[in-house]
């Protein structure tokens, strides 16, 4: 396993594939593990690493990920095949705001997919979301570019960080649920229902 996962990170790196970092998906794993999580949605499989991951957290984890990219989605398959977690880890192919799920609950829904779009998964996803589970999303430090807009010159960069401020501030406002924010690799927030409990990291 530890070979595939090295294997995948040379691939990232070669392909220019985002994956997610290091701190984020230990931060990920120890959730899974203290809250005895047992089914995971993710959006945004890119080649399967954070969902290979995700599925070592524990023994008895189910993931479903959905990807859109042809390329990156056959890149995926062949790597959880490679794992031999293709029993608990379903990669669908499809745009995650046309798949239908239906009636799935999960305890855990992991966004990391097209930034412009967090706002319409968190809405669409919440949806299927278990008594006391998460929602957990990703890269909302953009690099560090959300704190540092000024510095943005490209006209496609500035509004893919416009889109994430919006998110965060949806976030914040959202009267169904509280988030928190952890400055970990590159910016995570937990969403979780108010009035629920479960585990915290912290």
């Amino acid at each position: 396993m530890k070979e595939l996962i090295l294997e995948m990170e040379r691939y990232a790196g070669q392909n220019n594939v985002p994956i997610i970092e290091l701190d984020s998906i230990k931060f990920i794993m120890k959730y899974i593990k203290l809250n005895k999580v047992s089914k995971v949605l993710e959006i945004g499989t890119a080649i399967g690493y954070s969902a290979i991951l995700m599925a070592n957290a524990n023994s008895f984890v189910e993931i479903t990920t959905i990807e859109k990219d042809e390329k990156r989605y056959k890149e995926a398959v062949k790597n959880v095949n490679k794992s031999g977690l293709d029993k608990r880890i379903e990669v669908v192919y499809n745009d995650a705001l046309e798949v239908n799920l239906k009636g799935a609950k999960y305890d855990l829904i992991f966004i990391d997919a097209a930034k412009g779009q967090y706002i319409k998964y968190f809405e669409k996803f919440s949806n299927y979301l278990n008594k006391g589970g998460v929602i957990i999303t990703d890269n909302l430090k953009f690099h560090g570019l959300v704190k540092n807009k000024d510095f943005v010159k490209s006209k496609n960069v500035k509004g893919i960080v416009d889109r994430i401020e919006r998110y965060i501030d949806y976030l914040k406002t959202n009267k169904e649920y509280i988030t928190k924010f952890y400055d970990i690799g590159d910016g995570i927030s937990v969403s979780f229902r108010r009035n629920e409990k479960r585990e915290d990291i912290d």
